[in-house]
């Protein structure tokens, strides 16, 4: 099982607990692919936010 199933299962479980259910398995599958790519840029952004700010003075 990939970390995006597991996320996905996980994320589907909460919701189910807290009375949604309305999203399908995809629109939760949708929900975490956007998490990662999301959490991908702020990664990239403060890796380079770190980096520029060693190169300052």
């Amino acid at each position: 099982m990939t970390v995006k199933a597991i996320m996905t299962s996980i994320l589907a479980n909460e919701l189910a607990r807290r009375g949604v259910s309305s999203l399908t398995p995809s629109d939760c599958e949708e929900i975490v692919e956007r998490l990662i790519e999301r959490l991908t840029e702020l990664e990239l952004s403060l890796a380079a936010r770190e980096i520029t700010h060693k190169r300052d003075p």
